[in-house]
């Protein structure tokens, strides 16, 4: 099996990952990702994907992800740990789709206009 490129984004991140055989190893930007994501939270969404297809210890990922924070780089990486699964497997996606694996949140955050505080807080307005 060959390596197997995708990306994922989600906010303002943006995941790359190389997917190839091996012992279920995962990096993210040279470091573990149990390491880079202290939280179990975020470990269990890096995981979800391969318990899902029951594929889990099977491959190694290693990731380069950048920009937003750590819950948007943590779905991005889901994404495409997904996405790559669907590619290795068309079978995969059957159990994938219905979960929700394979939707790409397209929730970004909405701009500040000007004359305003916030994106949709106004100033304070007085009458008198």
């Amino acid at each position: 099996m060959e390596t197997i490129h995708t990306i994922g984004r989600r906010k303002a991140s943006v995941a790359r990952i190389y997917m190839s055989e091996g012992k279920g190893n995962i990096t993210v930007n040279g470091k573990d990702f149990k390491e880079y994501f202290p939280v179990d939270t975020m470990q269990f969404k890096l995981e979800q994907p391969f318990n899902i297809t029951d594929v889990a210890g099977k491959f190694d990922v290693k990731v380069n992800v950048n920009g937003g924070g750590t819950t948007g780089q943590a779905e991005a990486i889901r994404l495409a740990i997904s996405r790559a699964l669907c590619e290795l497997d068309p079978e995969n996606r059957v159990t994938l789709k219905p979960e929700g694996m394979l939707t790409r949140d397209s929730r970004v955050v909405e701009r500040k206009k000007p004359g305003q505080k916030k994106a949709r807080k106004k100033f304070q307005w007085v009458k008198r």
